[in-house]
């Protein structure tokens, strides 16, 4: 990365680069921009540099980082040449890196290839083909310490009071300032005893006065609606990610049963192996 290396400035990398002046239409990613000795830098090697970099590099200016960029590589290698060899370590990382690159992009070449919008279309109507409408509930509630409280406060209903005014001055819940409204929730919300009460209710009806492990409740059920159903865009991200996913791990199936392979048997090496950084040396 830029940010740990020395830049050696525009004057030496002008005094690197060729004087001639390279038309940009000629460009290719082996064209040579650099050389340290009798090893070349070229235009590809800057150019996966790039995507290497952090992001806050990209608001820098293009020629800062072309420049920057090209410093950081001739550093490298001129670090580098001063190596009597990759140790070990370097081989055994650079295999993993190659390995890793190589699967990463045939991964994203079956990703690519592996799903259509009709594809995506047809994921969609599957997931909602016997999907149960979903109910969703807004209520209100008042919530006090005693059944005594909660059936004087039940009777002052009964007798007309409005609930957000009774809920006002007895529910000791945080929502009691609000008129103890709880607004719109779904199954699983709330415990199962309050959402059994709630559920029980017609739109406008009050329940009994009923325990749960915060007090006693008085509850009232104010509007009914069918939970919406996302949109085939709002899902899109979700499903295309979801049919790749199956069609790497499908191709994966494929190719493992079209070749042989061979794993340690159980016991046949220590676990503990794995961080034995000394088998490196």
């Amino acid at each position: 990365m830029l940010k740990h290396v020395t830049f050696l400035g525009a004057t030496a990398v002008a005094a690197i680069l060729s004087t001639s002046a390279v038309a940009q239409e000629d460009v290719t990613a082996e064209t040579v921009v650099a050389t340290v000795g009798d090893t070349e830098i070229t235009m590809g090697e800057v150019i996966i540099a790039r995507t290497q970099l952090p992001p806050q590099y990209a608001q820098l200016p293009v020629d800062a980082l072309f420049n920057g960029l090209i410093d950081q590589l001739i550093q490298q290698q001129l670090l580098a040449d001063e190596s009597e060899g990759a140790s070990a370590k370097i081989e055994y990382t650079l295999t993993n890196e190659r390995r890793a690159l190589v699967a990463g992009d045939v991964i994203t070449a079956i990703a690519d290839n592996a799903v259509t919008d009709a594809d995506v279309q047809a994921a969609y109507d599957a997931r909602f083909a016997d999907a149960e409408e979903v109910q969703e509930f807004n209520a209100a509630h008042l919530l006090v310490e005693t059944e005594e409280e909660a059936i004087a406060a039940k009777a002052r209903l009964d007798e007309g009071a409005a609930f957000a005014d009774v809920a006002r001055d007895v529910s000791t819940g945080p929502t009691g300032p609000n008129g103890g409204n709880l607004g719109w929730f779904g199954a699983g919300a709330m415990v199962p005893a309050f959402e059994e009460a709630i559920a029980a209710l017609e739109v406008g009806g009050i329940t009994e006065p009923f325990e749960t492990q915060f007090g006693w409740h008085v509850a009232t059920l104010l509007e009914t609606r069918v939970q919406e159903r996302p949109t085939l865009e709002q899902l899109k991200p979700q499903l295309t990610s979801e049919l790749q996913e199956a069609a790497v791990s499908a191709r994966l199936e494929e190719l493992a049963a079209a070749q042989t392979i061979t794993k340690p048997e159980p016991g046949e090496f220590d676990p503990a192996l794995i961080d034995a950084l000394n088998l490196l040396d």
